[in-house]
């Protein structure tokens, strides 16, 4: 596309310049001898008073050098005959003559005429004498008059139109440039995404469409990285959400016996255990998504989905030995969460603590409802996580055997999604306690609310009610 607007340019511009060169070369040449010939006019003109007074030829040749054309040379008289018979010239001749006899008989005639001569061109004037017969005065013209300054001329219209060709040229290269160089930018980034680069994107920049076309692209591209976000997360956490059927399946398993078909199927419990944790762990690699917010008047119970998820986790903790303990469930606390979301949050963390805690290790679950908040904590006595900040990362396990890292950060983005946060820290049992944070505003956040992370929950944490901080202090 650069070429051939460059190329396009050089045909317009050479075609302009030739259609304006040419005639106005033609005209500047024939200014340039009207101009000459003008001056041979005037010099020849200058003679006339003299004639009208006299016809003496020394009289004349006085009045012929006062002239500049007489002084140079290039002016003559040519007089009338007296005796009949004669020719113009023949007899009478003031100054130097370079005109034919034939061209002087017929200047006699009463009409001006311009002739060529060796060296340039004559022009001859008749005027009438002071006895009245015709005088004719001829005025040399050279030929270096005739073109006296149009090579000059001729090379500044040249000059002046290779320069408009050579900008026309350059202007066209730079619009080719800033047209092509978006272009290129965009097919480039075009090429990237298809080599699944989900990162490229291009600079809104260029002329006004290449600008929609990126801003397009670019718009186009976040859809699809949020798009296969989006379904990478689904699927880490639909298989996640298996690990709760899977350490049921487990626990069956173990209290089997002995024998080979107990072996087979804990081998088979244990293969497909390990195949979830690797559909896990490769579902997704890029940052997943904040849960978008839920509007006014969804939601759910959050003491209910408690009550219903500890009845499916306390038959396997009496298998265990476990002491479970459970308050603040007595009455409706509802929170801005899908049920589904609280239900696979809630199993994430106590699968958590059946998966990496002993046999026997009690734990308990408290929701406390404050005026804006609601805090759910899960807590047990088993060893604790040494590194809360790395366990709270998608996808790090923490170095916990038969971890994948995404419960906790499926907690995290359901408490994100109303605007809380998710805390790891000593439970009063002596383990962990996870402390979800539920903010009730059932808006959600704001864009820059949840980029700012924690800032904003920390302010609202501040004005939870006294009753909420009381309880949680008393657990915690």
């Amino acid at each position: 596309m650069r070429w051939a607007l460059v190329k396009v340019s050089l045909a317009v511009t050479t075609m302009v310049v030739v259609a304006f060169a040419v005639p106005l070369g033609l005209v500047i040449k024939e200014m340039a001898r009207d101009r000459a010939f003008s001056n041979a006019e005037r010099q020849a003109a200058a003679i006339a008073p003299a004639l009208s007074i006299t016809t003496d030829p020394h009289s004349l040749k006085v009045a012929l050098l006062s002239t500049q054309a007489g002084e140079a040379g290039r002016m003559a008289i040519h007089l009338p005959a007296d005796a009949p018979g004669e020719q113009i010239g023949d007899i009478i001749e003031v100054g130097v003559g370079r005109a034919r006899q034939a061209d002087l008989q017929t200047a006699a005639g009463g009409q001006g005429s311009i002739t060529e001569v060796p060296g340039g061109s004559s022009l001859l004037m008749p005027t009438t004498s002071r006895t009245n017969p015709i005088a004719i005065v001829e005025v040399f013209v050279p030929a270096a008059d005739v073109t006296r300054g149009v090579t000059t001329a001729w090379l500044v219209l040249a000059g002046v139109g290779f320069a408009l060709v050579v900008g026309s040229v350059a202007v066209a290269d730079r619009l080719g440039v800033r047209m092509v160089q978006p272009a290129q930018r965009l097919a480039g980034a075009a090429h990237d995404l298809g080599e699944g680069e989900l990162g490229a994107r291009v600079p809104e920049e260029g002329p006004t469409e290449l600008r929609s076309a990126a801003i397009a692209f670019n718009a186009m591209a976040d859809q699809v990285v949020q798009l296969l976000a989006n379904e990478r997360e689904l699927a880490a956490d639909l298989s996640h959400r298996l690990r709760t059927p899977l350490t049921v399946l487990r626990l069956n398993a173990a209290s089997l016996g002995e024998g080979p078909a107990a072996d087979q199927t804990r081998s088979a419990v244990e293969q497909l255990e390990r195949e979830v944790d690797i559909i896990i762990r490769t579902a997704r690699e890029a940052k997943p998504q904040t849960t978008a917010p839920i509007g006014p008047g969804a939601g759910c119970d959050a003491s209910e989905v408690v009550r219903e998820r500890m009845d499916f986790w306390s038959a396997l903790a009496e298998d265990e030995g476990r002491k479970v303990r459970v308050a603040g469930v007595d009455r409706p606390v509802r929170i801005p969460v899908a049920r589904p979301e609280l239900a696979a949050a809630l199993d994430a963390l106590l699968g958590n603590v059946f998966r990496h805690t002993a046999e026997g290790t009690a734990f308990s679950v408290d929701v406390h409802n404050g005026e804006d908040a609601v805090i759910v904590l899960v807590s047990d006595a088993g060893p604790g996580i040494a590194d809360p900040a790395a366990a709270m990362a998608r996808g790090n396990s923490g170095n916990r055997d038969g971890s994948t890292g995404l419960g906790l950060d499926i907690v995290r983005r359901v408490a994100e999604s109303t605007g809380g946060d998710v805390r790891i820290g000593r439970s009063v049992l002596g383990g962990t306690e996870v402390r979800v944070w539920l903010g009730l505003d059932a808006r959600g956040p704001g864009v820059e609310e949840r980029r700012r992370g924690h800032r904003g929950t920390e302010k609202r944490r501040q004005r939870v009610p006294s009753r909420a901080k009381s309880r949680v202090a008393g657990n915690s």
